[in-house]
């Protein structure tokens, strides 16, 4: 059994948010077009913006752990899982004060309680309730440094 760290849950949300973006669009079905496709020539394309680059779809391995990830934002309440997976996505800090209506320390602590709280979740510890969020991200990443050692 591994032991999480605060950064190592961090890190897998990042990917699990990256994933995501990378994966296909869903396209609907039952639409499809007859027309051939139009051939062009050099001289149609100059002067035309290219198509941007895509990166390519993600490896199985790495769809899995998006999965797996998911499930970790249920041990948040539903807005510091938002606070969280915005964050992963790679808001800027502004934007989501913004959206929450939130100090930019206020996002911040929340969002270093809600790493907190699935570290302690996965490494089968409990959280406890009746402690300040401060306690609790204190605990986490004291645990991590200790399991390290």
């Amino acid at each position: 059994m591994t032991t999480w760290s605060p950064e190592e849950v961090e890190e897998r949300l990042t990917e699990a948010a990256d994933v995501l973006k990378r994966l296909p669009t869903e396209r609907v079905q039952g639409y499809f077009n007859l027309w051939p496709e139009v051939v062009h020539d050099f001289a149609d394309l100059v002067g035309q913006t290219p198509e941007p680059m895509r990166r390519p779809p993600p490896p199985p391995a790495a769809i899995s752990r998006m999965e797996e990830t998911f499930g970790w934002v249920k041990f948040l309440a539903p807005e510091d899982a938002r606070l969280v997976w915005t964050r992963a996505e790679g808001t800027p800090w502004k934007a989501i004060c913004w959206r929450f209506g939130i100090a930019r320390a206020t996002a911040d602590r929340r969002w270093r309680y809600g790493l907190a709280v699935i570290c302690l979740r996965l490494n089968g510890r409990t959280v406890p309730m009746k402690r300040s969020q401060d306690f609790v991200i204190e605990r986490a990443s004291r645990q991590s440094r200790t399991n390290a050692q």
